[in-house]
């Protein structure tokens, strides 16, 4: 069987890396940032921050066509630096937090690869995403 693919998308946020952390990781928060486009949305977020901790993100169109729970659950967590887990069908996932002085923060995010869609489609609603967070985190929330 072949290794599965790694899709890496990163971002420099213009923020602290503990506000980086706390807006990540906050369910009050991730609900306000966590879609790829503006016609989705997070209405619901669970989040058990530590090994072994699962977390839920339900996801859906704001016309309610479509919706899909994102689950998985925590195989590392290092307060601002690392977290790494599994989805629900068994991908790894690992997205590390890069303090960049004292007002930046990197964050780099690996993840394998589904087989349903296009490797660059994946890349670009995870990136995305991570685009959304920054520009959250940087509005000043």
């Amino acid at each position: 069987m072949d290794a599965k693919k790694t899709i890496t998308v990163q971002a420099v946020v213009n923020a602290p890396v503990e506000k980086v952390w706390k807006l990540w990781t906050a369910p009050e928060h991730i609900t306000k940032w966590n879609n790829a486009s503006d016609d989705w949305h997070t209405p619901r977020a669970e989040n058990d921050l530590r090994t072994g901790g699962k977390f839920l993100c339900r996801m859906e169109a704001r016309d309610g066509s479509s919706g899909f729970d994102f689950v998985g659950t925590y195989d590392e967590v290092k307060r601002n630096e690392l977290i790494a887990y599994t989805i629900e069908d068994g991908r790894k996932v690992r997205v590390a937090f890069a303090k960049n002085g004292d007002a930046q923060t990197k964050v780099v995010e690996t993840f394998e690869a589904e087989s349903a869609n296009p490797v660059e489609m994946q890349r670009g609603g995870w990136q995305a995403i991570l685009d959304n967070f920054k520009k959250y985190v940087e509005a000043g929330k």
